[in-house]
């Protein structure tokens, strides 16, 4: 399987625009510009949509943990936030509130730190990974 996404920028990295565009069509020419990216213009930028990813896919792996485990989530709500400092993404933290039925604190915490741990993105990422995780 192959997945892809377009970037387009025209102009300077600091005046000039661009627009992203991904192979669903979710992003469809979505704005991004040195505004949105370092200050809080309007637009995208490239640390949301990887703390997006993140998150994503943390959350489908912690269910597949949790299923293997024996446990049926109700409801999984992460959310990652990235760390962008002097030039570099440094860090990346979900903070995860799960709803499942009959899983023990101690079950749920080993399943979220697998699931940290071997998500596909957390293996792709050079960053420092953590988590926190409130069961409902």
């Amino acid at each position: 399987m192959i997945r892809n996404a377009t970037a387009v920028w025209n102009g300077s990295g600091k005046e000039g625009n661009g627009h992203l565009t991904t192979q669903s069509t979710v992003l469809n020419k979505t704005q991004y510009s040195f505004s949105s990216r370092f200050e809080n213009g309007i637009g995208s930028n490239p640390e949301e949509l990887i703390a997006a990813a993140h998150a994503g896919c943390f959350t489908m792996k912690l269910s597949f943990v949790l299923g293997a485990a024996g446990f049926t989530p109700e409801t999984l709500e992460t959310k990652c936030d990235i760390t962008f400092e002097n030039g570099a993404l440094t860090k990346s933290h979900l903070i995860v509130t799960a709803k499942v039925p009959g899983v023990s604190k101690e079950i749920f915490d080993a399943c979220v730190a697998d699931a940290e741990k071997n998500c596909p993105i957390s293996q792709i990422l050079n960053l420092a990974i953590s988590s926190e995780a409130t069961l409902l």
